[in-house]
């Protein structure tokens, strides 16, 4: 089982890049870096060059996106800055892409980014991607383009629950990357991506799981976070109370195990309980009980 989760943010926001050392310490496999840029004022950073930074804070641990809005760039922007960011990590980038969650926000307008329609774009981005890192030359609107030096692909990770996402990971992905689901919902999730694949005679992607672990023991946070699942993205109140990871070592290797279980090879996880560098290394124990 594959293990990640982000860093922690200053009062302003502002990763702190010097935490991702203790992560490669702690033997994580990767640090993530969400794109969360709305424009109204709330914090949100480049994740780019957050990792960017990153990797230069660090040697061995995976920069992951989680999830990189593709319909926010160009393809042939989004490629420069992943063949760029592969070399200055030595090939360390886990690509996660999506459609995009916030069309409707100000950031959206001010970069011109299609609100409908995403599903398509994205599509047509992830077809030209792989051959705009490696240097192929790429036709995009009419115009023939090569990007270099041509750097390895890195694994994409399509993130989505949704049908049409699962079949866009099969078809364009290396791995289906859902967030806030039960073990349970993940049983369905992953026989249905099965099914998918078979109907494309693909191979079947891997599975990484995204989820947000409250192990400070603060029933408030817990009970707001399920709260904002049951009137937000419209969960059941029984599914939303069984999304948030709790507990101490044992719990979380339970949880671990029952997504394995389920068929995640990967979960990353936001720590959202507190006390950061402790929960950091529950985890970590959580997993080498596994």
């Amino acid at each position: 089982m594959r293990i990640s989760t982000s860093l922690p943010t200053t009062p302003n926001g502002v990763p702190d890049i010097a935490k991702a050392r203790h992560l490669e310490d702690l033997g994580y496999d990767s640090v993530g870096m969400s794109d969360f840029i709305v424009g109204d004022g709330s914090p949100g950073l480049d994740a780019t060059l957050v990792l960017a930074a990153t990797a230069a804070a660090t040697e061995r641990i995976g920069l992951e996106f989680g999830v990189l809005s593709l319909p926010l760039r160009p393809p042939a922007w989004t490629a420069a800055q992943v063949q760029t960011l592969q070399h200055l990590s030595g090939g360390r980038v886990i690509l996660g892409v999506g459609i995009g969650g916030f069309p409707g926000s100000p950031f959206w307008h001010a970069v011109g980014a299609p609100v409908r329609g995403r599903g398509p774009w994205t599509d047509a981005a992830l077809r030209a991607l792989p051959g705009l890192i490696r240097g192929e030359p790429t036709t995009l609107d009419g115009t023939e383009v090569t990007l270099g030096p041509a750097a390895p692909v890195p694994p994409i990770l399509v993130g989505g629950n949704s049908e049409a996402a699962m079949r866009r990971a099969v078809l364009h992905g290396d791995g289906w990357a859902p967030s806030l689901i039960t073990p349970a919902a993940l049983v369905e999730g992953a026989a249905r991506l099965r099914e998918i694949a078979r109907e494309l005679d693909r191979p079947v992607p891997s599975i990484s799981v995204g989820g947000h672990a409250f192990l400070g023991g603060d029933p408030a946070a817990v009970e707001s976070f399920t709260r904002v699942l049951v009137e937000v993205h419209r969960m059941p109140p029984e599914e939303a109370a069984a999304v948030p990871v709790t507990g101490g070592p044992a719990e979380v290797a339970e949880r671990l195990a029952a997504y394995a279980e389920a068929g995640a090879d990967s979960v990353g996880l936001a720590l959202d309980g507190g006390d950061w560098l402790r929960d950091t290394e529950v985890l970590a124990e959580a997993r080498a009980r596994l």
